[in-house]
């Protein structure tokens, strides 16, 4: 913020607090005079009217020199007691507005660090009653989400900038081949190629689809679905890939397991990235299993298992970061068209259908459970 911004914003703030006390101080001069002057017409002929109906014997001269002094200990009393009263509430008017000031100068200068990147900016709370501490919350909330936002972009970004460097330096590395004739365009620098491109389509899908899913912006259509329904159409479209791969596929048979209400081609997408996962991580010869299972009333969970390389305990935490490679007992084998964001994605789809996406292995070489927790259907 420039300092001509700052000393404007000041004049503002100054002007707006000098204006509520000048206004607060005529409205109480206003009824202090009001007071003053109706009282100085109305008292005396009361008291008069007593004094009379009192029937003491007074002489003229003496019921007028009663009457007088009765008049002013009125007026002196009367003036002392409202200008005292003034100065009070125009105290407490002034401290009221000075807090106001504040209040007002806090939201100001927040909004202005905000406008300006500054998302760690918050407003204190001032005290002043629900409406300033639920503008005072707002702004906070605004700022929090915008920092979330801003997070998001810049990880995104720090993402795209590091897995973009692979396959990019694989093209060019063909390309400066081609160009100094040390390869020709067969059919093996084609599929090199290709498979950088498709590698780099695959990373910008993704992105953007877990950037939607942390964001809430997922288009989601939920439906009754069963879960059963949901591990053998999964089972079913990776039965090819893992016949290939010399690796069994079985789908266990589920007894009372309720319904979900989920959308099913997302719970399709996650089993479709566990199940990829799950056989890249699978040697030929292993087992990949999926099962339903109802552990209480309230939840469904739908488990892929497989008796592969495991995830060692130092390297369960960090499963379901962004492009995490760093166990070498579940690394990204060369050849994969995986971009490194799929468990990520997998987490934030079931997280938006108000589930969770968890990991269980035993350690290196005693393979992986991932456990897709759902809520149940209900009525």
């Amino acid at each position: 913020m420039s300092a001509q911004t700052w000393l404007a914003r000041q004049r503002t703030d100054a002007g707006l607090s000098t204006r509520l006390l000048v206004a607060q101080a005529m409205v109480l001069m206003a009824g202090a005079a009001t007071s003053w002057v109706v009282a100085s017409l109305v008292a005396p002929g009361i008291f008069h009217d007593h004094l009379v109906q009192a029937g003491a014997g007074h002489s003229a001269a003496e019921t007028v020199h009663i009457e007088e002094a009765f008049s002013s200990a009125l007026i002196i009393s009367m003036a002392v007691a409202l200008l005292t009263s003034v100065l009070m509430a125009l105290l407490v008017t002034g401290y009221f507005t000075r807090r106001v000031q504040r209040s007002t100068t806090h939201v100001s200068h927040a909004a202005a660090r905000i406008a300006e990147g500054q998302f760690g900016a918050r407003v204190p709370n001032p005290g002043l009653g629900p409406e300033f501490d639920q503008l005072a919350t707002t702004i906070n909330d605004l700022a929090e989400r915008l920092g979330d936002v801003e997070g998001t972009r810049r990880r995104i970004l720090a993402d795209l900038a590091h897995e973009m460097r692979t396959p990019l330096a694989t093209i060019e590395a063909h390309l400066e081949a081609l160009e100094d004739g040390v390869r020709t365009l067969d059919e093996p620098t084609l599929a090199a190629l290709h498979g950088g491109t498709q590698r780099l389509h695959r990373l910008a899908q993704d992105i953007s689809a877990v950037s939607r899913a942390e964001e809430g912006q997922l288009d989601s259509r939920p439906v009754r679905t069963n879960p059963q329904v949901l591990l053998e159409s999964a089972a079913a479209a990776a039965q090819d890939a893992y016949d290939a791969g010399q690796v069994r596929l079985a789908v266990e048979a589920s007894g009372a397991v309720p319904d979900v209400h989920v959308d099913p081609q997302r719970i399709g997408q996650v089993l479709a990235n566990l199940l990829e996962n799950a056989l890249r991580h699978t040697p030929p010869g292993g087992s990949v299993w999926l099962s339903a299972t109802r552990p209480d009333n309230h939840w469904v969970e739908l488990d892929v298992t497989d008796t592969g390389e495991g995830i060692t305990p130092e390297h369960l935490p960090h499963v379901f970061e962004r492009f995490y490679r760093a166990d070498p007992a579940r690394r990204h084998q060369p050849g994969s068209s995986g971009s490194g964001i799929g468990l990520t994605i997998s987490r934030a789809l079931v997280e938006a259908h108000g589930g969770g996406l968890s990991v269980h292995s035993a350690g290196q070489g005693q393979g992986a459970t991932f456990s897709i927790r759902l809520p149940a259907a209900h009525g």
